[in-house]
């Protein structure tokens, strides 16, 4: 008779996030001993945020890739190179945002040589979200950017679509009073779409960002 699986623990992070944080930094320092799912493990390392700790606009992504996991370092991947050019492109210097991921370490399939990315589950999402409820919280953009349907789901719960909701500013009510959401695609997914519409869907995230960049200096 085959045995069972053990159960995967995923206590969440709350236990691992500071109480009283004074600042972006000390959620960063203490991020490495968190144990809230299983992730952690097979990771190089937990990969948290960059940039501004002050901005005004925050870009909430999905999970770090292969090379952010190697670096420790989000968005310096090949979609995070495109994202920059976007953001350029839209008036969004890089220095002036605040880049972090819904969940904090890369889940991946090894194949080979190779680590191919695996979406995040739900549970993961929920054991992460302490993490990022903090950030959030700390920083308090004006606008939050929402790149994908993970980060959408994350932060404005499973009725949103990128489809639906893609390109209009979501007002929420948060633990600092009524805030601005903003859902646009994943840069990733933009590498991803076919050659002959590749540009149009790089202008469209472009135009996405030019609309947050409004949004800001309104």
């Amino acid at each position: 008779m085959a045995g069972t699986a053990e159960p995967v623990e995923r206590p969440g992070a709350q236990q691992w996030v500071p109480e009283h944080p004074d600042g972006v930094d000390a959620l960063r320092a203490a991020a490495p001993a968190c144990r809230g799912c299983e992730l952690w493990e097979p990771a190089t390392q937990v990969v948290f945020s960059a940039g501004n700790a002050r901005a005004a606009v925050a870009l909430v992504g999905e999970q770090p890739g292969d090379s952010e996991d190697r670096r420790g370092i989000p968005f310096v991947g090949p979609a995070g190179q495109l994202l920059q050019r976007a953001l350029e492109e839209a008036g969004l210097a890089r220095d002036q945002v605040y880049v972090t991921n819904a969940v904090k370490h890369f889940r991946f399939t090894p194949r080979g040589n190779r680590r191919i990315h695996a979406t995040p589950e739900a549970a993961h999402i929920t054991a992460c979200k302490p993490w990022l409820a903090e950030e959030l919280r700390l920083v308090d953009p004006r606008v939050v950017v929402l790149l994908g349907a993970t980060a959408a789901k994350a932060l404005l719960g499973p009725a949103v679509r990128i489809g639906k909701d893609r390109g209009h500013p979501i007002e929420r009510e948060t633990t600092r009073g009524l805030r601005t959401f903003f859902v646009t695609t994943h840069p990733s997914a933009v590498l991803r779409t076919p050659e002959d519409a590749r540009d149009a869907a790089y202008a469209a995230l472009v135009d996405d960002l030019r609309a947050v960049a409004a949004l800001v200096a309104a």
